[in-house]
């Protein structure tokens, strides 16, 4: 079995990073070199943030060069995803400062930030030819503890990183999932006028 075509079908052209990018299950048995890791750590640095504070910080464990610390974030996974997230070549936690240390006011565009620090890793991740499934379903609290993340940081999204390996690599049920096609809310349903519920007249 080969690996699905998942590029997606849309209404008017956009990066051929972004068409293809998808979150699979099936990952390949396969090391990511360093200096391919710092690209994506590179890329999520210079991230745009509210006041420049860079609330964004990545607790990583590489399968093949830290298996111990790999296993300590795969422990806070939820089961399901534990069963094919085993098999990635990184696990990361994404983690924000929503009240900064030396700030008298919180940080209300904390999560709202760390989102586009790992929107920026995930393409740079596509660029070189990697995949990343990012996971609400691991566990905060287990996290918190596991990695010794201090109180004034908060884990947000866990996330699988590694390349691409056919469906056939996965348990049947999770296979089906894998090749369900995409699909997204017309444009007619998210961009609105100056009115809100009132479909902007271009993509009506």
């Amino acid at each position: 079995m080969s690996v699905p075509d998942k590029r997606a079908e849309t209404s008017y052209p956009i990066n051929d990073l972004l068409a293809n990018r998808w979150s699979p299950r099936a990952f390949a048995d396969r090391a990511i070199p360093p200096d391919v890791l710092g690209s994506l750590f590179e890329a999520a640095r210079w991230a745009p943030s509210s006041r420049n504070m860079q609330p964004w910080r990545f607790a990583i464990a590489d399968r093949h060069r830290h298996p111990d610390q790999f296993e300590v974030i795969l422990s806070t996974l939820m089961e399901g995803n534990r069963a094919w997230a085993q098999h990635a070549s990184l696990l990361l936690i994404a983690i924000t400062e929503p009240k900064p240390a030396g700030s008298d006011r919180p940080n209300t565009y904390a999560q709202y930030d760390v989102g586009q620090a790992i929107a920026h890793l995930n393409i740079q991740a596509m660029a070189c030819g990697l995949y990343m499934h990012q996971m609400g379903g691991f566990r905060r609290d287990l996290a918190r503890e596991r990695l010794a993340i201090p109180p004034q940081f908060e884990p947000v999204v866990s996330a699988a990183i590694g390349y691409l390996a056919p469906p056939s690599a996965l348990p049947e049920d999770i296979r089906a999932r894998e090749l369900m096609p995409r699909s997204r809310h017309p444009l007619s349903e998210l961009v609105f006028t100056a009115k809100w519920g009132e479909t902007h007249p271009d993509y009506a």
